[in-house]
């Protein structure tokens, strides 16, 4: 029996670029026009590259509970992820290199870009183009829920809009007001969740799976650790709220595509 791990997953996703250095009380702007971005960010040629057209994954067994099994699936999704995008990287005029991949069972210091979150469940670090993947007890036990499928997917979004010259468009905080460099975060960060629901999307139906595995996870909490415990659909300055990740992972996995992942010219509603 698959086990729902939403409370699990709560403050699953974090960056190197934006988590742990902003503040959770930061008012957001009023006004629901998207403000101008670079065209690295609104106009890149990721965009263009059509449906993802990569329709089977198969996920090993998962049986024993053991971390082997664990760092298996891992690995075997991860190779999905990098045939599904390397073909439309490069159709987009980008090299395309793949992701380093390492697993921890409880949080360290190591890494280019510091120590691991206390409150993520992955990150990613784009220094050395490494996604760190924490495997606590009760993932091992059952490894194979959609949320961490999602999470991983999300990590890889992390590592396409490095490859794709979109981080290094925003990386400039130190000429921004606090208010901008939060809004950079949430559409950076549901732009990635939007991508995850891409690749979800496209292999579908090669997992086997039911509608209500896709369902608990457009339910389940998304954020970095700043929710307000109790609080239904809190805001997380950083993340977007519950809503707004659902609403990009559903759009994801409907169009299939990376030109539906466009959040740097969506409105502010749609990233609040």
């Amino acid at each position: 029996m698959r086990i729902p791990r939403s409370a699990l997953m709560a403050g699953a996703l974090a960056t190197s670029l934006f988590a742990g250095i902003l503040s959770a009380g930061t008012a957001q702007a009023a006004t629901v026009s998207a403000p101008a971005f670079k065209p690295a960010l609104t106009k890149n040629p990721l965009y263009k590259t059509g449906k993802l057209g990569y329709e089977t994954c198969e996920e090993p067994q998962v049986q024993n509970g053991t971390l082997d099994e664990a760092k298996l699936y891992f690995e075997s999704v991860l190779a999905c992820l990098d045939e599904a995008w390397a073909p439309k990287v490069k159709k987009a005029g980008f090299s395309f290199t793949k992701p380093k991949f390492r697993v921890i069972t409880k949080p360290d210091k190591k890494g280019k870009c510091g120590g691991f979150p206390g409150s993520a469940q992955a990150v990613y670090c784009r220094l050395d183009k490494t996604i760190t993947f924490l495997l606590t007890p009760e993932i091992v036990e059952e490894p194979t829920d959609l949320q961490l499928m999602a999470t991983l997917a999300h990590e890889y979004g992390h590592h396409l809009q490095h490859l794709t010259g979109m981080f290094k468009a925003v990386d400039t905080p130190a000429k921004k007001t606090e208010a901008r460099y939060l809004e950079e975060s949430r559409r950076i960060e549901l732009q990635a969740q939007c991508l995850s629901g891409v690749f979800i999307g496209s292999i579908w139906n090669s997992l086997g799976r039911p509608d209500s595995d896709f369902k608990i996870l457009l339910n389940s909490k998304h954020g970095v650790g700043l929710w307000a415990i109790g609080v239904k659909d809190a805001a997380d300055h950083t993340h977007a709220t519950n809503a707004s990740n659902s609403r990009w992972i559903k759009r994801g996995f409907d169009t299939k595509s990376a030109g539906g992942c466009n959040t740097w010219t969506a409105s502010k509603s749609q990233v609040n």
